[in-house]
């Protein structure tokens, strides 16, 4: 493994640390600055919007250097952040320090699965590309359970210090251990846009909102489900949101492995079990140990269909891929929204607080009918391909038989006109002999 791909993960870490922490440290924040819970929600929904917005952005503006340089830039601007959100004084310099520090978070991932991917072998880079989000991954398990921790002890601020501690490591690895990669020449911003013509493109980003968003319907609401429905105290549902993480990273792994051998059926295998563990969830969420179990299961089949779908990006995104990767990333939080919006909706109209899962299994199942269609027209290219092919290779050998068949006759013509030439020069001999007999 590069040593490249290890400062990556590192990177990624620390974001998915600040990305995910602040969610166990609300009421600490809420009641330091004042503020109620619902208003302190905004500092999740505001790096959330960050995430989307700021991924294209960041992304173009990164066209313009090298791909270290701006992963660096990124790392700096991600410690600019959270060193802003440690120190404010008032929540909406807080606020603005999240939105600072989310702006890193779509294109360093956009970014870094470029990076990722070409410091490895063609056959390896879905791998490549899921040792970086392990870094994401383990920040569910280690970073943000010990982040709540230290918040709860030792106050939110040093928290906040920790993860920019976390970035400062993140910059050095960056700077240290990944190579110098220039930008593509000849791309332009029209070429990196060129890619969301892409059928193909545009469908794997939509698996992405789907897929994912499938997951964090659920997800989403696991407090109030495993605490008013499974029967679970409030302390048990970190311990459970491990349990989560430790899936997401096995999934991460399992998925980028499987992706580099068969990707299509992956993401089929993947999507399909998630729709039916989610299904199920409904069922389970009864059972102490049965919701255990299934959010374990969530965690790990949802992110086994990150790699491969952040590889069908890159892949079909081929020549300019960085903007529509990042852009990819941007649809992972699109997802989580649309689908935390949509449990709310469920909830909100009576149906408990089971029903998510049931939102969270069509999107997984819609996700799946996308990959079908994705791959069905993927074959159609393909067979069409051939026939022009074929078609083509056939009209070029008649091409060549009718020219040799023209230049055959050719031959034959002039032998004829020699043949001519030569027996009317035989004919005008025997005359003049016989002039000159007679005259003898």
């Amino acid at each position: 493994m590069p040593l490249a791909l290890l400062a990556l993960a590192i990177g990624a870490f620390g974001i998915g640390t600040t990305e995910f922490v602040i969610m166990g440290l609300l009421p600490e924040v809420a009641g330091d600055f004042g503020v109620s819970i619902p208003t302190a929600g905004f500092l999740v929904t505001g790096y959330a919007l960050g995430v989307m917005i700021g991924a294209p952005i960041m992304t173009v503006l990164g066209t313009k250097v090298s791909r270290k340089r701006m992963l660096m830039l990124l790392m700096g601007l991600f410690i600019v952040g959270n060193l802003l959100s440690a120190v404010a004084p008032v929540f909406g310099v807080m606020l603005i320090g999240r939105i600072v520090a989310s702006l890193a978070h779509g294109a360093f991932f956009g970014i870094g699965s470029v990076v990722a991917a070409e410091l490895v072998a063609p056959h390896k880079k879905a791998g490549a590309i899921a040792m970086m989000f392990t870094g994401l991954t383990v920040a569910n398990v280690v970073g943000v359970p010990l982040g709540t921790l230290l918040g709860q002890t030792a106050g939110w601020r040093i928290t906040f210090v920790a993860v920019a501690v976390l970035g400062v490591i993140g910059l050095a690895g960056v700077a240290k251990l990944v190579p110098e990669m220039p930008r593509a020449e000849g791309v332009r911003l029209r070429h990196e846009l060129a890619a969301f013509r892409n059928t193909q493109v545009l469908l794997a980003m939509a698996m992405t909102v789907l897929g994912f968003g499938g997951v964090f319907a659920a997800i989403t609401y696991i407090a109030p489900m495993m605490t008013q429905v499974t029967g679970f105290a409030d302390g048990s549902v970190t311990w459970l949101l491990v349990l989560f993480g430790l899936g997401m990273v096995g999934g991460n792994l399992v998925g980028g492995r499987f992706a580099d051998r068969a990707l299509m059926p992956m993401l089929y295998v993947a999507l399909g079990a998630l729709a039916v563990v989610l299904a199920l969830f409904t069922v389970t969420a009864h059972n102490k140990i049965a919701a255990a179990v299934t959010i374990t299961l969530i965690g790990a089949l949802g992110f086994a269909t990150v790699p491969p779908l952040q590889k069908r990006v890159l892949d079909h995104a081929q020549g300019a891929p960085t903007l529509a990767s990042a852009v990819n990333i941007g649809a992972f939080n699109l997802g989580n929204a649309l689908s935390a919006w949509l449990g709310g909706v469920v909830i909100a109209a009576g149906f408990g607080y089971t029903a998510p899962n049931w939102v969270g299994a069509a999107l997984a199942a819609t996700a799946l009918m996308l990959a079908v269609v994705s791959a069905t027209l993927e074959r159609r290219a393909v067979r069409v391909g051939r026939v022009v092919t074929g078609s083509q290779a056939v009209t070029s050998a008649q091409t060549v038989r009718g020219a040799q068949h023209i230049g055959s006759a050719q031959d034959v013509g002039s032998a004829q006109d020699a043949g001519g030439a030569t027996g009317g020069g035989t004919a005008a001999t025997d005359q003049a002999e016989r002039a000159t007999a007679d005259r003898h």
